[in-house]
């Protein structure tokens, strides 16, 4: 895996979580929030695992069905693709 992509991963997976953490801060004191869609459109974009790790840490959206499931299923996915991308390298 090239260093440009790690790069790009490290950057998006800390946008995911710092988008998890601003809208959590959102939600408490009553400000507009970030769209969901723009929550699990940093997912499948390669920021699925600092999502997941945001959701845990800020116990954010983790009763939210079916935003939870489909991060999920955006981290099985993108870990599957990792391994199957490191493998072959």
């Amino acid at each position: 895996m090239s260093l440009q992509t790690l790069a790009y991963l490290a950057l998006v997976n800390l946008a995911a979580f710092a988008s998890f953490g601003w809208d959590k801060r959102c939600a408490i004191s009553g400000e507009r929030r970030i769209p969901e869609r723009t929550l699990l459109g940093l997912a499948v974009i390669g920021g699925a695992f600092g999502a997941v790790a945001a959701q845990q840490a800020f116990r954010h959206k983790t009763q939210k069905e079916p935003f939870r499931s489909l991060l999920w299923l955006i981290l099985a996915g993108e870990t599957v693709f990792l391994v199957t991308a490191v493998s072959a390298a």
